[in-house]
């Protein structure tokens, strides 16, 4: 009896462990954009959650950061739209 409550336990601890894991991942997937506010302060890439470079340079502004292109989105694989045709 106390080993298969001991494996129940272990079973939920791991699905919570990898539930909370894919929620982390999708956070932090939202969270990109286009462009990232960069300097000693943000690193690099720097702060990505900007979708315009207009933002992201008046949050820079009276800081010593700047903004660049978001690298995670600069080198990914473009993505082909699929034309079907009937």
């Amino acid at each position: 009896m106390h080993r298969h409550l001991s494996i129940a336990v272990l079973a939920a601890v791991s699905a919570l462990a990898v539930a909370g894991t894919y929620s982390a991942a999708s956070a932090t997937e939202r969270v990109q954009d286009s462009y990232c506010l960069q300097g000693r302060q943000s690193g690099y890439p720097g702060n990505c959650e900007f979708s315009s470079y207009q933002q992201c340079m008046a949050t820079a502004s009276g800081t010593n950061e700047g903004c660049g292109i978001n690298p995670m989105r600069a080198y990914a694989p473009q993505r082909r739209a699929m034309h079907f045709s009937r």
